[in-house]
């Protein structure tokens, strides 16, 4: 069953979601995918260019033209970077785009994706899904201090604001915005550190697979 097993990991920014899909997948031995810097690769192409990720026609070319190197990049993290991800991220054609890229990803050996819409629209049949999500506020102090570590200078309200405004954009765009898989497990990190965190997830996939091998086949 893990062989082909897709687990789909969804939340918002600085939620501890990336952190807990790629430890979810080295423990059940599957591949892992950041579906995120998809889109942050593309919107870092886009600037690249010297264009706006506004720009719809832009955007879906430097979907198209991606590449597996591209999300190798150093420069996929920062503010700029979040913004274009999620304002690209917000273009039909780029979702149309990355969709299929996604989706072999997972088809291949099943695989632990984390993103924004990987059990409503990637994999909607996918029989775990994981909501992760916090607080505004405790995210905005892990954005902070991860900025801080990599020697990046920030006001920590600015990042709270910039959380904000990253919300207000993954949850009202029209399509594929960020919300919670109607049959998605919930977990609130909030006060929950990496190690406590990891537990829970693992415990609730496991108890979801436990629960679905129960389920006698239909005849």
């Amino acid at each position: 069953m893990i062989g082909a097993l897709v687990i789909a990991v969804d939340g918002p920014a600085a939620a501890g979601k990336g952190t807990l899909a790629r430890r979810l997948a080295a423990a059940l031995g599957l591949p892992y995918l950041d579906t995120g810097l998809l889109y942050r690769a593309t919107g870092r192409r886009v600037l690249d260019r010297g264009a706006d990720p506004h720009d719809a026609a832009i955007a879906a070319e430097a979907a198209a033209a991606l590449r597996p190197e591209d999300l190798d990049r150093g420069d996929l993290r920062g503010p700029a970077a979040d913004m274009a991800a999620s304002t690209v991220a917000a273009i039909p054609a780029v979702r149309a785009a990355l969709l299929e890229w996604q989706r072999e990803f997972g088809r291949r050996h099943g695989a632990v994706l984390d993103g924004r819409d990987i059990g409503t629209v990637v994999f909607p049949a996918a029989p775990v899904k994981l909501f992760v999500t916090a607080s505004p506020e405790e995210r905005a102090r892990r954005r902070w201090l991860e900025l801080q570590a990599r020697g990046v200078a920030a006001d920590q309200a600015q990042v709270a604001a910039e959380i904000r405004d990253r919300d207000a954009q993954d949850a009202n765009r029209p399509v594929a915005p960020l919300k919670p898989a109607e049959d998605a497990l919930l977990l609130d990190t909030t006060a929950l550190d990496a190690e406590a965190a990891f537990a829970r997830a693992l415990e609730m996939v496991r108890d979801r697979l436990n629960f679905l091998d129960a389920i006698p086949a239909e005849a």
